[in-house]
């Protein structure tokens, strides 16, 4: 059967022919769906709020990768890439097809990929109007003419949140899965209500398929001057401020999350951004602030249940508190989702230590260094049972959504750099003073937007510089809208009463796991890149 939707559609080729089908719907007539399904409420400013349950983030040990002979070498297995027999897989297809199959769902057929020249077509098949709205928001939303030569589309995707999986028989590691199969282009989700295991396996499909067409995947965000185009990306797993600080109401924000980087410049995966919200206020955040309204999803956040007026200060649920909405819910966003090659690359890093300059420039083998190394902390609530920062490497500043090996994509970008000689920061927007143990302060998001704007409107071409020894990075010395004891970690750490020793010891120690990362994980890179990483004392 099939609703009176956007257009015609039959799933009977997926075994779903006894099935109600909603093709496309409008974010309204989802937003219908949802609250009559009472999966959630509309807040003051009408953005649909809803709670995911147990799962407030990704569930990473849940996440799978068919183990196919066409695809057996060319994926780095691991802890990361836990691999799947395709038995196991076709089992748990054919589970979720019979759970589906006679229910109301909620199709949208839409791309990934901004540039139509590497979009993928996607299938989205959910049980959740709430998840459907999610995804109609997030991916790039086809026009008639694409949707009607849509055909079964290049990707399916199956999302049954409600459907709870039985370990002992299904062959997972709990009663959720994310399952992906490369060589049949299928990809499951069940078990969890967290959407953004949506969002990121799709992601993770790009990043396994684009390499092969000469597109660098990137988990970054991406922004252009509204005047001369120039292009900065900004990598940076979740919580580093990807999306917060490329939403600068001077750029034209290009996307926030996902890209790729092709021969003729970069283009989003995506057609929406999926923000962080904890602590979220209109000043220090006004474009998000004022995306949060009808049509998008707002997730785990608590609403006053009479004024229905959100708390972004309230991380009682969870601190991973999240809002999906369209990019044009973004005033100065790029129409067409592009850019032209890159000028700068910033790579983005929360340090729990406080030791890490919070603005240094990189060589181009420093640049390669930081990349397969990918240093942040986990923030709380990003994954499951992450409860205060963890300090972690995570190669390629997103190695959990990275199939591949390290090098490949490392590869890519060390010719894009040489090829177009762009220049490449490391920014930590982390703690400072101190670490987070101790109970240091976040950085000051005013003191990393004056960073970052210098960096991109060319006010570090004359400043001086010192060497950090033991992170062997160039520092500036000052630079507009900063104080220039902001620059220097070691004097916020006797600002804070801190001594020099302290200081030394925390960064030697942190300097000391970069090696040891890098030599358990990256020993195959040439000479000159393990060289240009940090170096402690003694």
């Amino acid at each position: 059967m099939t609703s009176s939707a956007a257009s015609s559609l039959d799933l009977g080729y997926l075994g779903l022919g006894t099935a109600t089908v909603h093709r496309n719907l409008a974010p309204a007539p989802l937003i219908e769906q949802a609250l009559r399904r009472e999966e959630g409420m509309l807040s003051d400013t009408g953005a649909l709020v809803v709670a995911t349950g147990a799962r407030t983030g990704r569930s990473p040990h849940d996440r799978f990768i068919v183990d196919s002979p066409a695809v057996h070498d060319s994926v780095a297995w691991g802890p990361v890439n836990c691999p799947m027999t395709q038995a196991v897989f076709d089992a748990l297809w054919d589970k979720v097809l019979r759970y589906l199959d006679g229910r109301e769902l909620f199709v949208f057929d839409g791309l990934a990929g901004a540039d139509r020249a590497h979009a993928k077509r996607i299938r989205v098949v959910n049980e959740s109007p709430a998840q459907n709205l999610f995804i109609h928001q997030l991916l790039v939303r086809p026009t008639a003419a694409e949707l009607e030569a849509f055909g079964q589309g290049d990707y399916t995707l199956l999302a049954a949140p409600y459907l709870l999986l039985d370990p002992a028989v299904d062959g997972t590691n709990s009663e959720a899965a994310v399952a992906l199969d490369f060589a049949s282009r299928r990809i499951l989700v069940a078990g969890t209500q967290y959407s953004g295991e949506i969002k990121k396996a799709i992601f993770t499909t790009l990043n396994y398929v684009l390499p092969d067409e000469g597109v660098l995947p990137m988990h970054c965000s991406a922004n252009s001057d509204l005047h001369s185009g120039s292009v900065a990306v900004f990598f940076g797993l979740s919580g580093t401020g990807k999306t917060t600080l490329s939403a600068d109401p001077a750029r034209g924000i290009i996307g926030d999350d996902e890209h790729g980087w092709s021969d003729a410049g970069v283009f989003n995966f995506e057609g929406g951004c999926y923000a962080k919200c904890i602590d979220l206020t209109e000043a220090s955040e006004p474009e998000i602030f004022r995306a949060v309204r009808f049509g998008s999803v707002v997730e785990n956040v608590v609403v006053d249940p009479a004024t229905r007026t959100p708390d972004y200060a309230d991380g009682s649920i969870t601190d991973n508190t999240r809002v999906a909405y369209p990019i044009d819910f973004i005033p100065n966003a790029v129409e067409s989702g592009t850019g032209r090659t890159p000028d700068v690359v910033l790579f983005l890093t929360a340090d729990a230590f406080g030791v890490l300059p919070p603005l240094s420039r990189l060589t181009p083998e420093a640049a390669t260094y930081h990349f397969v190394t990918g240093f942040t902390s986990k923030l709380a609530g990003t994954e499951v049972g992450v409860t205060r920062p963890e300090p972690t490497f995570s190669s390629l500043f997103g190695e959990p959504f990275m199939p591949r090996p390290a090098h490949v994509y490392a590869d890519m970008l060390g010719q894009r750099l040489r090829e177009c000689g762009t220049t490449v920061y490391l920014v930590n927007t982390g703690w400072s003073g101190g670490g987070a143990a101790e109970g240091a302060e976040r950085m000051k998001l005013a003191y990393t937007r004056a960073m970052v704007s210098a960096v991109l409107n060319d006010q570090l071409d004359d400043a001086s510089w010192r060497h950090d020894d033991v992170f062997n990075v160039d520092v500036p010395t000052r630079l507009p809208g900063c104080p220039a004891e902001i620059l220097d970690p070691l004097a916020c750490w006797q600002a804070n009463g801190r001594s020099a020793e302290e200081y030394a010891e925390a960064a030697d120690h942190l300097a000391s796991l970069f090696q040891q990362n890098f030599a358990k994980k990256h020993a195959d890179l040439p000479a000159e890149i393990a060289e240009a990483g940090p170096r402690p004392r003694g």
